[in-house]
């Protein structure tokens, strides 16, 4: 444990010093915008978050107000982390669910460096492991030691379900990072209605292989979520086509989603360095969130 510290620690002062570099010291921007209190009002200005117009003010017909908020004092961030079955793909010595965990881990030591409250909350089908937010170094090594010592109670995958239970667990706006793969179905209303309640940032991890799987010939698959083989012709040309279009259009679908409610998101390969894409994450949401 104390060498995945080191490691992870690592990885956070790196981001941490290349942020500061590119972000003028706005490196906490990935945990401002959520957990705060109303302040007053301003006219809206362009690049404003849509969610921080007061329409009843601005239905008066004297301008377009947005409200203006002043941070709270306990800032809690949620890591929604998805540890089901379709997380197990990749080269041996990096999977999806090793990259998910690398990223759950150095942005909690990022967060409670900054002083705020983190939580997780790990999912299958079902809760897996719960850790309520709190502060400090002991918090953020309780929540590493949840993500990387567990073993899950199943394999299946249910986003639904996991965005319905934050739903019901998470009661005081919060930064809600969720970092999955996101292969599932029918998660899109509850995914919608916890970014209308919470700042919410999607973390899409993925593997080289779902989009273009090489030419094998008659191979067998495993699926693991439901722990049955199957074989398929991977030299049939549609096949590949079939497996990319996919791929693709899952992915364009997420982010459409995304962009529709005002929700961060970030794609990230097994094969990427995690420090890169976090970066692009940071500065992202340093041009996006407006704090008036």
């Amino acid at each position: 444990m104390n060498q995945l510290l080191k490691k992870l620690r690592k990885y956070e002062i790196k981001i941490r010093k290349v942020a500061n570099n590119h972000l003028q010291g706005d490196y906490q921007s990935i945990f401002k915008g959520a957990g705060l209190e109303f302040d007053d009002l301003r006219p809206y200005q362009y690049g404003d978050d849509v969610r921080t117009i007061e329409w009843k003010v601005s239905a008066k017909g004297h301008g377009t107000f947005v409200k203006t908020f002043r941070e709270e004092k306990d800032q809690s961030v949620y890591f929604l982390l998805d540890i089901s079955g379709s997380q197990d793909v990749g080269d041996a010595s990096r999977k999806k669910m090793d990259v998910g965990k690398e990223i759950a881990g150095v942005l909690t030591l990022a967060a409670i460096f900054e002083g705020s409250q983190a939580g997780l909350v790990s999912y299958s089908d079902q809760k897996e492991k719960i850790i309520l937010p709190g502060k400090g170094p002991k918090q953020g090594v309780k929540i590493i030691q949840g993500i990387f010592n567990h073993q899950n109670k199943s394999l299946k995958t249910n986003l639904k379900e996991m965005f319905n239970f934050a739903l019901n667990l998470v009661k005081k706006r919060s930064i809600i990072i969720v970092i999955s793969d996101f292969i599932d179905e029918g998660y899109e209303r509850p995914f919608k209605a916890l970014a209308e309640r919470h700042d919410v940032v999607a973390i899409q991890v993925t593997d080289p292989k779902e989009a273009a799987l090489p030419s094998l010939g008659i191979i067998p698959v495993y699926d693991k979520e439901e722990g049955r083989t199957t074989w398929v012709n991977t030299a049939f040309g549609s096949f590949s086509k079939k497996i990319a279009e996919t791929f693709t259009s899952e992915r364009t679908h997420l982010q459409d989603i995304c962009k529709k409610n005002q929700i961060n998101y970030l794609g990230v390969s097994t094969k990427d360095d995690i420090v890169l894409p976090l970066i692009e994450l940071f500065k992202k949401r340093n041009r996006t969130m407006k704090r008036g």
